[in-house]
């Protein structure tokens, strides 16, 4: 019901301006990370596109400057899949940027061939999790000294039909590339709400979302009679500019200023499944990730 009264409301437009403020994107040289670096440069931020193809950040770079006209969109080097790299960006963007407003969790593999990252995990719940775990960690005081500031993780509508396994969170034992990609999805879900609760008071808040069925690269590993469904779906499907309006609607809507750790479809609140409101689950898989990156993150 939520859905099809979304799709009768008007769409959400906002003319809030970013004037001085510093946003990391990651994964944004492609698809809706693109279109919200696009829409942020518009409002007048500093963008930091972290990226792991060098080659193709600097020409989106150049185009993102031309379409908004904001001069101050740069790119950086991230790979998500290895954790000497996460904190070499890190140890970067503390030493030359004085804050970071908003922390936009984008960049994500989808339904892939099994596979693992530079540091031993299953590449979905790798990249899509423990990456930006690790990212967030480490830029984590400098966003704090720069409140009031946003995290939004870009999840997905599949976490519902996602689990933890804690005791396989690498899909060892048994591999399917869709469940492995929505276990990653509902851990983003779970690391917003628990990152909320241990940033109460700071000025400092959280947002999940799920962007739409976007057509983007992301679909690249599904196979023909999934990609057969999907063209049969399109009328219902959004592009990239439109698959990013709810990111950068939880990035910039002042009604969401008081709200943390939530849940979001269609530039407004929705629900997550009954495991993403498991505060029990939440905290396991904080715990796990600490362990598993060896971080004390309390």
């Amino acid at each position: 019901m939520q859905a099809l009264r979304n799709l009768f409301r008007a769409p959400w437009s906002s003319d809030v301006k970013l004037d001085g403020q510093t946003a990391v994107i990651t994964g944004a040289n492609t698809g809706i990370g693109k279109e919200t670096a696009i829409d942020l440069a518009k409002r007048g931020a500093r963008v930091i596109l972290a990226c792991r193809d060098m080659e193709k950040a600097q020409a989106a770079v150049t185009e993102i400057i031309e379409s908004s006209g904001n001069n101050g969109v740069v790119c950086m080097k991230l790979d998500l899949s290895d954790s000497k790299s996460i904190r070499e960006f890190a140890e970067e963007i503390n030493k030359n940027e004085a804050k970071l407003n908003l922390l936009i969790n984008n960049a994500g593999v989808m339904v892939c061939p099994y596979g693992k990252t530079a540091d031993g995990f299953e590449m979905q719940i790798g990249v899509n999790h423990f990456g930006h775990f690790l990212l967030t960690y480490l830029l984590i005081d400098l966003i704090k000294r720069s409140a009031p500031a946003r995290i939004i993780n870009v999840s997905s509508m599949a976490h519902s039909w996602g689990s933890i396994t804690l005791e396989d969170i690498n899909s060892e034992k048994s591999y399917n590339k869709s469940k492995a990609y929505a276990q990653s999805k509902l851990a983003n879900v779970l690391f917003t709400r628990s990152l909320s609760k241990r940033l109460e008071g700071t000025g400092v808040t959280t947002y999940s979302l799920h962007p739409g069925v976007v057509q983007t690269d992301l679909w690249r590993h599904l196979s023909a009679p999934e990609r057969f469904f999907i063209s049969i779906a399109r009328p219902f499907t959004k592009n990239s500019t439109q698959g990013a309006q709810t990111t950068i609607y939880c990035a910039v809507e002042p009604s969401l200023e008081k709200a943390s750790g939530g849940y979001y479809s269609d530039c407004a609140p929705a629900s997550c499944s009954a495991a993403g409101k498991d505060d029990e689950l939440a905290q396991k898989l904080w715990e796990l990730s600490c362990k598993m990156l060896s971080l004390s993150w309390d």
